[in-house]
């Protein structure tokens, strides 16, 4: 194998490499943009376990922004986090078909589990959000 077949081979790589990674931001910042536009319902439905735990404690309790820019960074920052959350298979998706063609047949059966389960628990969170909110709602109020 000459010097030029090796170095194509790795530019064929980087290349490869470089076309996942741009498809990868390009899909997080389309979701993040559609995310900037319900920030502020996100928003809302974060700070909704808050607001039902203190409703009912009899003092007036609220969350302020402090600063001028803090609620366009927060809401910035809700806007990312939830893009990445819900761009997140996706992403793996796309660093698996780079690392796949590389892998040796027992290697891609060895993984097989992993891949399977991981989007099932992935899209199964609402259950266990549910969970959490069922066992520790009360909890909650006693932290506070």
């Amino acid at each position: 194998m000459s010097q030029n077949d090796k170095e194509g081979g790795f530019v064929s790589h980087l290349a490869e490499l470089r076309k996942r990674l741009i498809h990868s931001f390009i899909f997080l910042i389309v979701f993040f943009v559609g995310c900037y536009f319900f920030a502020e319902h996100l928003y809302g439905f974060l700070v909704d376990p808050f607001a039902q735990a203190v409703k009912d404690d009899g003092t007036d309790r609220r969350l302020i922004f402090t600063a001028l820019q803090e609620t366009f960074l927060t809401y910035l920052k809700i806007s990312f986090f939830t893009a990445f959350f819900v761009t997140c298979p996706f992403i793996l998706m796309q660093i698996w078909k780079f690392i796949a063609p590389g892998l040796y047949k027992h290697e891609k059966h060895a993984i097989l589990p992993y891949l399977i389960l991981t989007p099932v628990l992935f899209f199964s969170w609402r259950d266990v959000s549910l969970l959490f909110d069922n066992a520790f709602s009360d909890k909650v109020f006693f932290i506070i």
